[in-house]
């Protein structure tokens, strides 16, 4: 389009300053032109650098949105000083280090302009300029979309940033705009950015979606406001907040973010009001950091597409719900670490999948006056420093209402749980808590469930309609004062009868009482813990042997002999490095971490515990210990709570041998989201992170650890070696036995060595075979036969009460029955 002419209307009152005409440039107009008067640009393409100084009205055709192009070939298309009217213009502008449109003094009115540039930014506003910008569309796919800076600010009405390489609306260095009804989407940097102290946005009606990056970014004590807005559709996460800024949501709407929906740490402050969160893949909101703060009140929050806690608050961080909804998430509100603190009060946590309110790592939460259904666990308070309150609330419709375990210490009040499957209260590993007039009912287990003589004290409690008993005590330690059930008092006169006169009833059926406790008391009996509860930690003591002893009692095994060269060619790796150090030579770098593949029995834990001696006997581990641990120590019952057991694990394991038993049952082959393949992730970073502290074996069926080490790129690399523990033969077995029987100061009688040795070699090598397992009960067997003979003898010698003969072994198991051949024709 070729450049057209422009008229100047002179809107002065003195004829004499100027006359009205039309000029052939865009640049001569403008010389002539003062405050009020108004160019109309004629359609075409203007290549000009334009400088509005004066008040001035400049508009191309009403409607007609194009027609007139301001497009220099570089520097900026438009610079604003002045309050003048833009509006019908098409800018364009080429230049990499400017924007396309400079707003830098007075308060322009910009109007139905498009900003089709590849600049650093389409619009840009500063200093003390104030513009309102109305209707305006930027595309920038070079750079920045709008930007208001050093202390900028105006307003924006009914615009839209189509498209920016960068942030799609940018706010830093004091600026402070106010953006109403505008659309901000296909930006690959945050959606808006605001940045810097003294910084500020006010947004109302506002919708960002479709962001290759953040949709809100807060940070560096900048602050915003966000009304009635939604952001959608982001890459990463759909708001953060960073290093003390302040952000307030209010009936703002923040939907299908494939990461955090809200994200704040570093002292930042959020408040929402009459907002909800829906459709986000990691945390609903995450909080994290001392001084870190969420206020929220009448939110929603619900649909997680992931397997993390819809609120998560840690590190010190301190997050309020108030009259909140949160529904149809793996679990509610997750809080842990001393100082972290959750206040959760008239709010309702439903269709939970794990656990609605979850308190771990000293951390404490304050629930009152909540309704909580429809979860796996209502609350857990998982272990020492973890507390609170829970004070007035209903749990209906879960598997357990409050789990207490490993030291913790709530307080509870006035609580009601209705319908658990499994216990209304559970107390485990040394879980303390009081619960004052709390009930339950219905359960399908027990009411109040208190085993491993937990210190739990029980004030005027009650339950009624409890399957297996309204009271569950397993060892002293409970204290229950004025406690009753429904159940008739006759059963409880029959125990107390029945256990012997010179004790209160409570005491004899396992409970401490105080006062009374009314009703019947179930007799203590062991029953499966609730779900997840479960924890099993073997640590064998550090040694203080030599390396040359350890590896005299390896030698001593029997059989194996492939696996001592193993080990003996990796000790001698590992000792001639560290003489190579003293030396002031380099040193090979040797993986310690290891792989043992083999059937059962065949010794591997064994082998791992001498191993972790002799690299304590080396210098290379501080103690040496083994702490074995298989699937059930490593995966909870989300993701979150993964991480945590893992890195539990790995801690008790510091200075010595972390054992990981059937290590390929972390990564079943029909796993699908299954999370042991978080446990495997978090293993593989602990490994690199601390690779001088823990040795880590893992071990399993030779087929089945190929898989696993497969699983993720950086198992394999971390475990250099395998070790194959082949099955014992028959002469080996034997030895086994003769070992047992030294040890146990026995004799193998005349034949019986012979008898044992075909006894070996006939035995099924089936699934059952157990290898040395096998060879010692085998051995007990034989002692057990063996007392059966001599008990009938009248004055047994010492050989008949050492000698062990063929007749004491067991009869081979039975052949499975197999289908009758058909009698030939």
């Amino acid at each position: 389009m070729a450049q057209g002419t422009v008229q100047v209307t002179h809107g002065g009152s003195s004829r004499w300053r100027r006359r009205s005409g039309e000029y052939p440039t865009l640049a001569a107009a403008l010389a002539v032109a003062g405050d009020g008067d108004v160019l109309s640009i004629a359609p075409g393409t203007y290549r000009e650098n334009l400088v509005l100084d004066h008040a001035v009205t400049l508009r191309g055709p009403e409607g007609s949105v194009g027609s007139v192009r301001i497009a220099p070939l570089d520097g900026v298309a438009l610079t604003v000083r002045a309050s003048a009217v833009v509006q019908d213009l098409h800018l364009e502008g080429q230049d990499r280090a400017a924007p396309a449109l400079l707003v830098e003094e007075g308060s322009p009115e910009l109007t139905d302009l498009r900003v089709s540039t590849r600049s650093a930014a389409g619009i840009e506003v500063r200093g003390g300029a104030r513009p309102l910008v109305r209707r305006c569309t930027v595309e920038n796919p070079a750079g920045v979309g709008i930007a208001v800076l050093d202390g900028g600010g105006g307003v924006f009405e009914e615009c839209e940033v189509v498209a920016a390489g960068q942030t799609g609306v940018c706010v830093r260095g004091g600026g402070r705009p106010r953006l109403e009804r505008c659309r901000i989407h296909h930006a690959s940097g945050a959606g808006i950015a605001v940045t810097g102290e003294g910084s500020g946005l006010e947004a109302l009606g506002c919708e960002v979606y479709e962001i290759k990056g953040t949709g809100v970014q807060i940070a560096a004590r900048a602050a915003a406001r966000l009304t009635d807005c939604s952001v959608h559709r982001t890459s990463t996460d759909g708001v953060t907040l960073d290093t003390d800024a302040v952000l307030t949501l209010a009936g703002c709407d923040i939907h299908d973010i494939p990461e955090n929906a809200v994200d704040l740490r570093s002292r930042s402050v959020l408040t929402l009001s009459r907002t909800t969160v829906r459709r986000f893949g990691r945390n609903g909101l995450s909080v994290w950091d001392p001084g870190t703060r969420v206020d929220a009140e009448s939110c929603e929050i619900h649909d997680s597409t992931g397997d993390y806690p819809a609120v998560w608050i840690s590190d010190g961080a301190t997050a309020s719900l108030s009259s909140c909804r949160v529904h149809d998430v793996p679990d509610a509100v997750f809080v842990l670490d001393r100082g972290s603190r959750a206040d959760v009060v008239d709010s309702d946590l439903s269709q939970v999948r794990n656990t609605a309110v979850s308190v771990s790592d000293g951390a404490t939460a304050q629930v009152d006056d909540c309704r909580i259904r429809e979860a796996a666990t209502g609350a857990w308070f998982r272990d020492h420093g973890s507390g609170g309150t829970l004070a007035n609330c209903t749990i209906d419709a879960v598997q357990t209402g409050v789990i207490v375990t490993k030291g913790a210490d709530p307080a509870l009040e006035r609580c009601t749980v209705s319908s658990p499957t499994e216990a209304g209260f559970y107390v485990s590993a040394g879980g303390r808590g009081s619960f004052q007039s709390c009930r339950v009912t219905g359960s399908s287990g027990f009411g109040f469930h208190v085993i491993d003589g937990c210190r739990t004290t029980l004030t005027r409690c009650h339950t009624e309609r409890c399957a297996r008993g309204g009271y569950e005590f397993a060892e002293d330690g409970p204290v229950a004062e004025d406690c009753t059930s429904d159940e008739s008092g006759s059963r409880l006169a029959a125990q107390s009868a029945g256990a012997g006169a010179g004790a209160p009833a409570g005491e004899r059926a396992g409970i401490r009482t105080v006062g009374a406790v009314r009703g019947p008391v179930v007799e203590a009996a062991r029953v499966p813990a609730p779900r997840g509860v479960k924890e099993a930690d073997r640590e064998s003591p550090g040694a203080a042997r030599g390396s040359g002893e350890v590896l005299g009692q390896l030698d001593a095994l029997v059989g194996l002999d492939s696996v001592k060269r193993e080990v003996r060619a990796l000790t001698d790796m590992i000792e001639v490095g560290r003489r190579r150090q003293q030396a002031g030579l380099k040193a090979a770098s040797v993986r310690r971490h290891l792989v043992f593949t083999g059937n059962p029995g065949t010794g591997k834990t064994t082998v791992a515990r001498l191993y972790g001696e002799i690299l304590a006997s080396l210098g290379v581990l501080e103690r040496g210990h083994l702490v074995e641990v298989s699937r059930v120590d490593l995966v909870g019952e989300h993701i979150g709570s993964t991480a945590i057991r893992t890195q539990e694990a790995f801690d008790r394991a510091r200075g010595g041998v972390l054992f990981i038993d059937e290590a390929y049952a972390l990564s079943p082959e029909d796993s699908g989201r299954d999370f042991g393949r978080e446990a495997i992730d978090t293993l593989v970073k602990l490994m690199e992170d601390h690779r001088d502290a823990v040795v880590v074996i893992v071990a399993g069926y030779t087929a089945e650890m190929d898989r696993f080490l497969t699983v993720n790129p950086g198992v394999a690399s971390r475990f250099s070696r395998t070790i194959t523990f082949g099955d014992y033969g028959p002469e080996e077995l034997l030895r086994i036995v003769e070992q047992q029987a030294e040890e146990h100061e026995y004799r193998l009688g005349e034949g019986t060595a012979k008898a044992l040795l075909t006894y070996f070699t006939e035995l099924p090598k089936g699934p059952a075979f157990g290898n040395g397992r096998t060879a010692r009960q085998t051995f007990e067997s034989m002692v057990e036969r063996h007392a059966g003979r001599v008990a009938q003898l009248p004055d047994p010698g010492t050989d008949e009460l050492t000698l062990l003969f063929p007749e004491d072994l067991p009869a081979l198991p039975a052949l499975p029955n197999l289908p009758a051949l058909p009698t030939p024709c």
